[in-house]
């Protein structure tokens, strides 16, 4: 029988073999009964603010805004504990973990936050986690490695494919599959069968519900908002806040890469069509037989061949714009708001800040429109990249 809670008009669904519908069988009949549960909701509520530091602020960007003439806010989730605003789903996973009784952890990560967010969750909560990590984003994301590894979480290696985001993700299903009674998956972005996304989203949320009453309490209303999207979490997060109010655009910015007319970005909304991927029905980049392609970008967290299905229909039903950013393009961003706000972004927030370039030349000439922009994560771990390209090497080799 058809699960019509999995799914986004024709998107979603659990594509997944038996030995694993078991397992989401379990986490579905565990969250459905947790996330009503008050006590759960308090401690997790207790814990986002006295431990992550939430609510984060809604910071009026006055130099951004006059170098654009127009009135942009930006929402700081970089002021998070570790750095982004991955601990909003890992602390909640996490929790839901203890809850079941599980006694490890596993995650996959990409630009690495996810996965220090899910060890440091879980030194908190006393769990072991394994962190399944790409070796081409061990190797630029070494930072995060070492923090994952003080944390105590052992960091896996691996070596298939383009070693990147989707084989990571990959090989973690696989470790989970192989210890699927006793392991607990914390998915980092809103991808994977149902109900991960519905999770995700949900632990995330809290983005877009603060967003929306701090524009609202400054007696103004968001005109657009934008944000970067890899897998889509931090942008399904905030865009849940403004969902319901059709005056209010959204923008989706995707990995451009080094340009949409190469093969090297990550554009799945741009250039993707319908197929399956790690469990679920969405956009996929994608040759002509079904065989998923190898992509590209500069930021290690979007360079990720699919998307979160409810994007594909937010896509579909034109409720979102999404579009490109090329490497270049997120690296002029990231220097211009660095040295306009003294504020280093993640180089994944930096393309959703770069959005600004297309889209406020369009905007009224006569009056100020409101634009907020998720600065998803903090640049500290990304200083070795963006070295790299000040110096003028290529960072594409």
């Amino acid at each position: 029988m058809e699960n019509k809670k999995a799914y986004f008009g024709e998107f979603g669904g659990q594509f997944v073999p038996e030995t694993v519908m078991t397992a989401l069988f379990e986490l579905e009949k565990a969250y459905d009964e947790l996330k009503d549960d008050k006590e759960f909701y308090e401690n997790f509520e207790d814990l986002l603010k006295n431990y992550v530091g939430r609510e984060t602020p809604l910071y009026y960007a006055k130099s951004l805004s006059d170098y654009y003439n127009h009135d942009i806010y930006l929402k700081r989730e970089d002021l998070n504990h570790t750095g982004a605003h991955k601990i909003n789903n890992a602390l909640g996973q996490v929790l839901l973990a203890k809850k079941m009784g599980k006694k490890k952890v596993i995650a996959e990560t990409g630009a690495g936050q996810h996965g220090v967010a899910t060890a440091t969750a879980a030194a908190l909560l006393g769990l072991e986690c394994d962190v399944y990590m790409g070796a081409v984003d061990i190797e630029r994301q070494k930072l995060n490695v070492f923090r994952m590894e003080l944390l105590g979480a052992k960091v896996v290696s691996v070596e298939d494919g383009l070693k990147t985001l989707k084989e990571a993700t990959t090989a973690a299903i696989q470790a989970w599959v192989a210890e699927i009674e006793t392991v607990f998956y914390v998915i980092g972005s809103v991808v994977g069968p149902h109900p991960y996304p519905t999770i995700v989203r949900d632990f995330q949320s809290v983005i877009g519900k603060e967003a929306r009453h701090q524009i609202e309490d400054l007696g103004k209303h968001a005109d657009h908002v934008i944000a970067c999207v890899g897998g889509g979490s931090n942008a399904i997060g905030i865009f849940s806040g403004f969902l319901d109010d059709k005056t209010t655009k959204l923008y989706g910015v995707e990995a451009g890469g080094l340009g949409i007319d190469t093969d090297k970005h990550a554009a799945t909304l741009t250039l993707g069509r319908e197929g399956i991927i790690h469990g679920m029905k969405t956009y996929v980049l994608q040759n002509k037989y079904g065989q998923i392609l190898p992509v590209h970008s500069i930021s290690a967290g979007l360079d990720y061949p699919g998307i979160e299905y409810e994007h594909s229909y937010l896509h579909d039903m034109k409720r979102a714009i999404y579009a490109p950013i090329t490497d270049k393009e997120a690296m002029d961003a990231l220097i211009l708001v660095t040295r306009k706000e003294g504020i280093i972004p993640a180089i994944e927030s930096a393309h959703a800040l770069a959005y600004l370039e297309k889209l406020c030349p369009t905007l009224s000439k006569d009056r100020r429109e409101t634009i907020i922009v998720n600065v998803s994560g903090r640049g500290d771990k990304d200083m070795h990249t963006v070295f790299s390209v000040l110096r003028g090497d290529d960072v594409n080799e």
